[in-house]
């Protein structure tokens, strides 16, 4: 049992806590390139100035990432908020495990390499081709084709899924003109090499939360079944495609490379495939299609062949996907919603589907079950499968309304909830619609406040990351956008490196304990001790600092 201690000098609040993660919102100078600051948001400026706010860490080594050079992402800044803790995370735990050469003593590395040369067969590599290290980092790409090359495989086939979310929007050809370079180096008559298909991460393979099973589609035959509009190399393609459709990296249509007449790199019978990238919610969909058995009814995948699969990571720990992986995930135990069941706390999750593994799944360490079904409560609103562009309100209204619902029952002592607006269209570059996005967003913490005030209750805004606050590009020295060749700003589409507000929205029980306004040193992980505090709950000494002094 993880029960929480009642605290003896704050019985806690009387009506509802709430915690609000404004997804992708982070705090950064009133620039031209801070959508966040240009949108009219006078909920949130009030907030802001009139009640305890603090800027909190969400990047780096304060979510468990290897370096403060590091951006953080929903992932870990959901593992880490409903934590109360800091773990190594997946682009640290694959750098460790590629360093001690353990990732190659493996079980799951043993078979599948072993299968590829029992048949004389081809190594299949597929993930998202950058160094973002949000997802994957191409780095550990060339570990792995190095460490098959010593092993003695003799043919290996890459496909490459084109970012330009966690780098530059159009920075594609920057990574395959070296990577062509690279495996020339590579290659001899005893290890044939080479790219075989791609596309954009937005277009093919890597939905999640199953929004769009389309884009998995797309990405089985164009990396199976080697169907597409065939181009004579990768960067040939992305040239192509960005002459005639002028769109960014994440959007380029699905390519396959073919020589001779035909695809150079589909899979067939006897192939082991790894999924090379290290973050799960979008590495779990491809990996129910190779891994699902005769039931699986998602899409005609019209032709399956057997093959031994495996990913980076295990990506979901209860259901075991993909069954086998060549790193073991970060347990993470002990996590605010196991203590909060354990102290008979009832509580709701709610988001829509774009972010609804994350204020459940990640948020409790990477589980997608409950903890207990009479005591927690989950509620999805569906997304759009629309370009989040044009509708960059999202589901925020809706998301509010339900939420309103689930305060007013009073059944809820704790409630959590998140809203992906700052997050999901900041990655579309448009700022203008994220400039929308943040009005729409504001507009719904107004009608939240109300019903908490009302209801006696506390709410905690924070976010798990930056992105509306940086939709440029900025140059170092001058703080300005960079520009394109047309002179118009240089759209950033990626996660930010900058500190997230936590603001304690409290009109009732603020003398009852005392915020240590003026520190910059905590991270998303002090949010969970900061929320039993106020609870009226003993953190466990276990969890990291709280942001509350209680008197």
């Amino acid at each position: 049992m993880a029960k929480l201690e009642k605290c003896k000098a704050f019985e806690g609040v009387k009506g509802p806590l709430l915690t609000i993660v404004m997804d992708g919102v982070g705090i950064a100078p009133a620039n031209a390139a801070n959508a966040v600051a240009a949108a009219h948001t006078p909920t949130l400026d009030a907030l802001m100035a009139n009640y305890p706010t603090l800027k909190i860490r969400a990047h780096g080594t304060a979510v468990g990432l290897p370096s403060d050079d590091d951006m953080g992402n929903s992932e870990v800044g959901h593992n880490a908020l409903g934590s109360g803790q800091v773990f190594a995370q997946g682009a640290k735990l694959v750098s460790q495990s590629i360093e001690t050469g353990k990732i190659f003593a493996s079980d799951a590395w043993g078979a599948l390499i072993g299968g590829v040369k029992a048949n004389a067969s081809t190594l299949h590599f597929l993930g998202l081709f950058s160094d973002g290290n949000v997802h994957s980092h191409i780095d550990h790409l060339k570990a792995l084709i190095e460490g098959a090359k010593r092993e003695g495989v003799g043919r290996v086939r890459v496909h490459i899924l084109l970012d330009g979310r966690d780098v530059g929007e159009t920075s594609a050809l920057d990574y395959i003109l070296p990577f062509e370079d690279y495996l020339a180096s590579l290659r001899s008559d005893a290890f044939d090499i080479a790219i075989a298909s791609g596309g954009g991460r937005m277009q093919i393979t890597m939905d999640r939360y199953e929004a769009n099973w389309g884009m998995v589609e797309k990405g089985w035959k164009t990396h199976v079944l080697g169907e597409g509009r065939a181009f004579a190399s990768a960067a040939e393609a992305v040239e192509t495609y960005r002459k005639e459709l002028k769109v960014i990296d994440q959007d380029l249509p699905p390519f396959v490379i073919e020589k001779d007449g035909g695809p150079v790199g589909t899979v067939e019978d006897g192939d082991s495939v790894i999924f090379f990238n290290f973050r799960g919610d979008r590495s779990i969909e491809i990996s129910k299609a190779f891994e699902g058995g005769a039931d699986f009814a998602m899409f005609d995948r019209k032709r399956v062949p057997s093959v031994l699969y495996a990913g980076m990571l295990e990506y979901d720990g209860d259901l075991h996907i993909p069954s086998r992986f060549l790193v073991n995930p970060p347990e993470i135990t002990n996590t605010m919603s196991e203590y909060l069941v354990d102290s008979g706390v009832n509580s709701l999750a709610i988001s829509e589907t774009q972010k609804y593994g994350h204020v459940t799944y990640f948020w409790n360490g990477n589980k997608s079950g409950k903890f207990s079904e009479t005591l927690e409560t989950y509620i999805e609103i569906p997304s759009d499968v629309v370009p989040f562009e044009q509708r960059p309100w999202m589901k925020c209204a809706e998301i509010t309304d339900k939420l309103i619902e689930a305060l007013e029952s009073g059944e809820y002592k704790y409630l959590r909830v998140n809203f992906p607006n700052g997050d999901m269209v900041g990655h579309t570059g448009s700022f203008l619609a994220t400039e929308c996005s943040m009005e729409a967003l504001d507009l719904q913490l107004a009608r939240i406040l109300k019903v908490v005030d009302k209801l006696e209750g506390v709410a905690l805004i924070t976010a798990d990351h930056g992105n509306a606050d940086e939709m440029y590009e900025l140059d170092k020295k001058s703080g300005e956008p960079k520009k394109n060749k047309d002179g118009s700003p240089k759209a950033k589409t990626s996660h930010t490196l900058n500190p997230v507000p936590f603001i304690i929205y409290d009109n009732y029980y603020k003398d009852s304990y005392k915020v240590k306004l003026g520190r910059e040193d905590f991270g998303l992980s002090a949010v969970a001790a900061t929320t039993v505090n106020l609870l009226g709950y003993e953190a466990p000494a276990i969890w990291d600092e709280s942001m509350v002094e209680l008197k």
